[in-house]
């Protein structure tokens, strides 16, 4: 058999393939956040429900994850950031995308009902959908918003995963998902700026494109405004202690310093204070909820409430 015969060959779809349609990367950090609203709800948890519930989080991300490809498919293959996805190199055929992804959220939703409580399955549920229908194929293509609201999506797993242990909601887990909710524009929008040409070739209208890069600018230095306080506020309602108070201080702080060099970059060919205020905005929410668990994990003492 020649060479040139067995390139020609078609690859064969491995189980590696499937899993990498449900973005495993940022499926890491909802299960992270749902974690932390699980373990920061009052309460408890059977060990096996609660490792049900998590599990149900991740397929469901998952899911949604392989379904915004697959719908998406057509523009990934014309970006750079997307074009070595399963679908667009032809690894897995966009209907078994489709049927995988609507297979495992039917799963996802299902299980976490039957075993883990309905407001959590219900939350799943609406979150899926608010991802795959209102996102991907309803904004995405339509508004420079895309992100803002369709950020609500990847906001809800604290509320889902507080839910499993409360089968209710509170103020406290509805703050957690405003501060992902605030979080997502800036930390994606400085995606966006080094990333411009990418979305302005598939015609996805994000804020660069259609508003310029100096008005995105500006608007991640507003949301980074907002944020910051923002993020202070889980230890003002005894939510977050002393340790999760130092980390929203510190680190906001910091990402609020990168927000603003973003503001004042001039460099606008490779963004450089763009690319380091991703980076932070990750680091940011990274301890904000690992700072929120460690404290209830080991039952450090929270901030005296100021308001209840």
């Amino acid at each position: 058999m020649s060479l040139t015969h067995t390139l020609a060959e078609p690859r064969v779809t491995t189980v590696g393939d499937f899993f990498a349609l449900l973005k495993p990367r940022l499926m890491s950090l909802v299960v992270f956040t749902g974690l932390a609203g699980m373990v920061a709800a009052p309460g408890s948890l059977h060990l096996l429900t609660a490792f049900t519930a998590l599990l149900c989080i991740a397929v469901g991300a998952g899911a949604s994850g392989c379904l915004n490809m697959a719908y998406d498919s057509d523009i990934d293959r014309l970006m750079a950031r997307t074009a070595t996805r399963p679908i667009p190199l032809g690894r897995v055929a966009r209907e078994d995308a489709l049927a995988f992804g609507w297979t495992l959220s039917a799963i996802s939703v299902a299980v976490m009902w039957l075993f883990v409580g309905p407001l959590a399955s219900a939350l799943l549920a609406f979150t899926i959908f608010f991802y795959v229908v209102v996102y991907t194929l309803g904004l995405k293509r339509r508004t420079p918003q895309n992100i803002v609201i369709g950020g609500l999506a990847g906001a809800l797993p604290p509320a889902i995963g507080w839910a499993a242990v409360t089968g209710s909601l509170s103020l406290a887990p509805l703050l957690l998902v405003a501060i992902i909710f605030i979080w997502t524009p800036p930390h994606f929008w400085a995606l966006s700026l080094w990333r411009s040409d990418d979305y302005a070739r598939a015609g996805v209208p994000m804020l660069p494109v259609v508003k310029g890069k100096p008005h995105t600018r500006l608007q991640i230095l507003l949301y980074t405004l907002v944020l910051v306080p923002l993020g202070l506020t889980p230890a003002l309602i005894g939510l977050g202690g002393w340790l999760y108070l130092a980390c929203a201080a510190g680190i906001g702080a910091w990402f609020l310093k990168e927000a603003i060099a973003t503001y004042f970059e001039r460099n606008t060919a490779k963004e450089p204070a763009a690319h380091r205020l991703f980076g932070v905005s990750l680091v940011y929410m990274t301890a904000l909820f690992a700072s929120l668990i460690v404290e209830k994990l080991l039952q450090l003492p929270p901030v005296p409430a100021i308001w209840s």
